[in-house]
């Protein structure tokens, strides 16, 4: 199996009520790569700037992420967003974006992920997601995730994507969004009539839905009295998950609950530290130990 996922990769100024961080490696394609890589041998399509540090290439390596789709820009600076937390870490504000060498970003996807078993079209702009499956095999299984200001900027074009995805990521506002319904049931029933076969409700503190055509399954986020930084809660949600499912092969309900509670395992090693400074020295032994214990809060 391989999965191949496509995204950002980036600079964070991240600001909370306790701490400042100034230029911290981000993205969504570093987060998910990265959570993902506790599974899988994961592949990348993205873009960064000649200032990107060394070190966290070599720790791409050191995780066995594939690099070949990863473009560096002579002289030209990486993607940055600022942004701000409250006391409530579900809630975040926009400082400054400056999309430098992103804005002319094309993804242009290797030979050799061509044949991807699994694709992860991270949030970036849908007109670029569109032309990803220009270039592309068939793969068995394909997946998305966005943010509110494509779907209020570009709406016509994200629904055609959404038409061609099997997995929809998205959180609860994003959900309400696009189907302009408030229950969240009947908005997540809504996401699957129109395209997807599974949407994936991630809902923060308060775990995830996964909806089927046929199921709902719910996982709780694991009990965390101090969320140190929750960027990137999401995206390491999805590696974890897709990680998890290419690395068994299989799609199966069973698979996809399990994979659920991966996601949320990775998830919650995340917000632990700032930036990606946890999957410095997390290991694979505290990975299967933490879903040990998953298992545990929900058996009775």
């Amino acid at each position: 199996m391989s999965l191949v996922i496509v995204g950002s990769v980036a600079f964070d100024t991240i600001e909370t009520p306790w701490e400042r961080r100034e230029k911290i490696v981000g993205g969504s394609c570093t987060y998910c790569s990265l959570a993902a890589s506790y599974f899988t041998r994961p592949k990348i399509v993205a873009v960064i700037g000649e200032d990107f540090p060394k070190a966290t290439i070599n720790l791409f390596k050191k995780r066995s992420i594939d690099l070949k789709g990863l473009k560096i820009i002579p002289g030209g600076k990486t993607f940055h967003w600022q942004g701000r937390y409250g006391h409530d870490p579900n809630q975040r504000e926009t400082i400054r974006t400056d999309l430098n060498v992103f804005e002319n970003f094309r993804p242009e996807i290797p030979a050799s992920y061509k044949k991807a078993d699994i694709l992860f079209l991270a949030n970036i702009d849908p007109d670029l997601q569109e032309t990803i499956f220009l270039q592309v095999e068939k793969p068995k299984l394909t997946a998305m995730d966005t943010i509110g200001l494509w779907i209020n900027s570009k709406p016509e074009v994200l629904l055609r994507v959404l038409k061609q995805v099997d997995i929809f990521f998205g959180n609860d506002e994003e959900i309400r969004m696009i189907t302009g319904e408030r229950n969240l049931i009947k908005a997540g029933r809504r996401i699957l009539g129109l395209g997807p076969k599974l949407v994936i409700l991630k809902k923060g503190e308060h775990g995830a839905l996964a909806f089927g055509r046929d199921f709902i399954f719910s996982m709780m986020a694991n009990p965390t009295e101090d969320v140190i930084d929750p960027t990137g809660a999401g995206d390491s949600f999805a590696g974890g998950f897709l990680g998890y499912l290419d690395k068994v092969g299989g799609f199966s309900q069973r698979e996809i609950r399990r994979a659920a509670v991966y996601g949320s395992v990775m998830a919650s090693f995340t917000i632990e530290d700032f930036g990606i400074d946890r999957y410095k020295t997390l290991q694979p032994s505290e990975v299967q130990a933490r879903y040990e214990f998953f298992k545990k809060l929900v058996s009775f």
